[in-house]
Parts: structure tokens; sequence; C-alpha cells
């Protein structure tokens, strides 16, 4: 028998975990959603979530990877049988494959605009029009190649050789290339405003969709039901702590959502005045519109600009390797491929449906899937669909097949401590499966049209 790859020790795990969590959903999704939904109301419901429903679930998937040491589908097929937990395998391996193409698009369009601001001055990249016109042609198609081949290599090199290594590298000078932007943008003057929009909460700014809609960000943001955790669990070996670990994963990446918070908040109260409160509703196009006229009206904006875009870039980089080792793996464990091989096949795959995403809003910008472009449609049924159907499935694995008992044993192994054991097993069996319904209700609902999130 093969013997399973591992990460060298705890900090190799928390590193590509971390790596895994933090991506574009922190640095591109957190800002604009806590802008749109409330601010510092966003931010504490967010975070009382993230340490409870995303503390349960990392927990959860941790301890059945590194039980089963199989990925997502040997892993459910380890502790059931029964065709319905296979399903949810499946659900969970399947995940990863189709966000990892259009994520790379994005990369792609992350990487390009990191080559614009060595290459051009900041006013001409936050020129009108700019964004549209460039995802409006073929461009975009060689950008994702670009992004999706750094992915692909990195998978390529391995566990410990590839996605340890590259963690350890690019997940420190994150940190420190947030920290810097943060300062900068903070001192801007009157960034003042923004600062107090995103620590001040407010009750008149909180809505029953803030929590919604903070429960959908902890999935894109904690890679949570996405089959990396599980296989990431799976090459941890018995003496590292699996709650320890988790603390510091989930503190890691809640961490970075706030610092992009710090980065782009009080930046567009900076840049914005009085028009503060549009432009903080301009949603997905805040990093690539209204940043950029940001960076523009500051002094060394070009400076700023490109550190910025080098910093989501490494944030996306990270989150693409961990969804495509994730996949790599499945094939790997089911089919018995090697991963050279089973790394080309998945990197095939990406190509194929990462084309559609990248021309979507261009040649075939025409061709619409349930009045969706093939990006939307891609993040719509993935992240909103298939993700709380597969966490509602781990839940289920947990309680009823596997048993509370079993995951305590695995948890405490070597003497570790369980210090949040109670809240752990309250929400592994109840309050987790019904938060996860009430996102795929919530969403279904609105994008046929039902209620407006």
């Amino acid at each position: 028998m093969k013997k399973r790859a591992s990460f060298t020790g705890k900090l190799g795990f928390v590193l590509s975990a971390a790596g895994a969590a933090v991506g574009l959903g922190n640095i591109w999704r957190f800002p604009y959603l806590c802008a749109k939904y409330g601010g510092g109301t966003f931010l504490i419901v967010y975070i009382v979530l993230a340490a409870t429903f995303g503390y349960t679930m990392i927990m959860a998937e941790t301890a059945i990877g590194r039980m089963s040491m199989k990925s997502p589908v040997g892993a459910f097929k380890h502790f059931s049988s029964k065709k319905s937990y296979r399903l949810g395998g499946w659900i969970n391996a399947i995940i990863p494959v189709l966000i990892v193409p259009y994520y790379s698009v994005i990369g792609g369009w992350v990487l390009k605009y990191m080559v614009d601001y060595i290459t051009k001055p900041a006013a001409k990249v936050a020129k009108d029009g700019y964004f549209s016109q460039f995802i409006s042609g073929t461009s975009p198609e060689w950008w994702f190649i670009i992004f999706a081949l750094l992915t692909i290599v990195i998978v390529y090199m391995g566990v410990q050789g590839g996605i340890e290594r590259v963690s350890k590298i690019l997940m420190p000078i994150l940190i420190v290339l947030a920290v810097i932007i943060c300062v900068y943008t903070m001192t801007r003057p009157g960034a003042g405003a923004g600062i107090k929009y995103l620590l001040v909460p407010s009750t008149q700014r909180f809505s029953w969709m803030t929590v919604v809609t903070a429960m959908q960000q902890m999935f894109y943001s904690l890679s949570i039901a996405m089959g990396i955790l599980i296989t990431f669990g799976s090459y941890m070996k018995k003496e590292v702590s699996i709650e320890e670990s988790t603390d510091q994963v989930e503190v890691f990446d809640t961490l970075i959502a706030f610092l992009a918070g710090l980065m782009i908040i009080p930046a567009v109260f900076a840049f914005s005045g009085a028009n503060a409160g549009k432009n903080l509703d301009a949603g997905p196009s805040l990093m690539f519109i209204t940043m950029p006229k940001t960076f523009a009206s500051f002094p060394a904006g070009r400076i700023f600009g490109l550190l910025f875009f080098m910093l989501v870039l490494f944030a996306a980089l990270t989150s693409s390797i961990a969804l495509t080792e994730s996949a790599v793996s499945t094939l790997e464990d089911e089919l018995g491929w090697s991963r050279k091989k089973s790394t080309v096949v998945i990197g095939i795959v990406i190509f194929g449906l990462g084309t559609l995403s990248a021309l979507g809003y261009g040649v075939l910008g025409g061709v619409k899937i349930i009045g969706m472009q093939f990006l939307d449609f891609f993040d719509f049924i993935t992240n909103s669909v298939m993700m709380p159907i597969a966490a509602v499935a781990t839940c289920l694995l947990v309680t009823r097949e596997i048993g509370l008992d079993k995951i305590d044993e695995e948890v405490r192994l070597g003497g570790a401590k369980f210090v949040r054991e109670k809240i752990f097993k309250f929400m592994i069996k109840w309050l987790c499966p019904i938060f996860c319904l009430i996102i795929l209700v919530s969403a279904v609902a609105n994008a046929f049209g039902v209620i407006h999130l």
C-alpha cells in the first residue's frame, strides 16, 4: 500500500489550512459584504458564527480526515456503506473541481491588475470602464491560464515539497503586506469614518440578512464543506492537536478578513467622502473598480496598488492550491492514479471549465444558465447549493455513523485537550444542520427572485 503523504508537523498543517482558508473570500468578498450588511454589526455576527459554527465544522472535517486517512469520498465510505453518505462524500469531492476553474479566472484578473501597477500609472488603471473593457475581451483567458498553471505546478510538486513549502513562504509575507497597507489606508485623511463604520456596531444596521449573509460568507472564507479540510486532515500527524490547530486557523483566517476590512473600507471613506455609502455598495466590483480609483487619489498610490494586488494574488494562490489538492487527492485515492497523472487530469478540467468563465463576459456573454453568466452560475451552484448540502452530510456522518464519542477520542489523542467540547457537540448535532438548511433555502429563493439578499 502506498504510504500517504503528510505535513511535517503542526506548523505545516496550520499554515497550509490557513492558506486554504485565507483567499479571495477574505480579501475580496468579506469587505464588500461587511460594507453592505452593516459594518461593525456584520463583523460581530461573523466572529460569533466563526467561533461556533466555523469552529465546529473545521474540527469535524479535520477529525474525519485524520481518522480515515482518506480524501472526502474515501473518508465517507470508510465510516458508512450507505449510498446517501457516499453521495455526501462525492459532493464534497466535486465542489473543488467546480470552484477552482472560476476561482482561477478571478485569480487571473488579480494577476493582471498587479502587472498593470508595475507597467502603468495608477490613474490609467482607475479609468472609467477599464475593468469592464478588460473582462469583455479575450485577454482574461490568458491571465487565467497563467494563474492556473502556477497552481497546477505547485500541486504537482507534492504535499511537503509544494503545498507546505509555498504556504510557509507566502502566509508570513501576506500578513506583512496586509499590515503595511492597513497602516497606510487608515492614516489617510477621512479614513476615521471608515474605521468607525467597521468597528462600531449599530442595531439599526442589523437585519436577518446580516446573519444569513455572514453564514454564507463563512463557508467561502473558512473553506468549509469543500473537501479541503478532510483532505488536509488526512495528512495531519496523530501527535498534532486538532483543537489547537483549529483555533489557530480560525484566528488567522478571521484576522486576515478583519485586516482586509481595515484595508478597504477606510480607504473608500477617505476617497469618497460623502459618497462613501454609494461606493461601499459596489459589491464584487469594489476591489477592481473602486479600489483602483482610491489608490489613484492617494500619494504613492501606484506602489500601494501594487502591494495590494500582490497581497490578493498570494491569498488567491494559496486557496486555489488547496482546492486543487483536494481534487487531486480524490483521484489518487479512488482511482489509484499517481499524483502526476491526477494533477494533469484535474488541470485539463480546470482549463476546460475555466475557459467558460474567462470568456463569459465577452465571447460567451450571450450564453446564460438560469439567467447567470458561467462564473456566477458556478459560484451559485457550489457556494449556495452544494456546500450547505455537503456540510449537512458531514454533520449527519459525525452524529449518526461515526459517533460523537469517536470524535472525542480522536481529538484527545496524546493527551490533547478538547476545551470547547460542549459547544462542538451541541453545534454539530443541532445548530449546524439548521444553519446550513437556512443558507440553502435563502440562496435558492434569492436566485429565483422569491427574496432579495
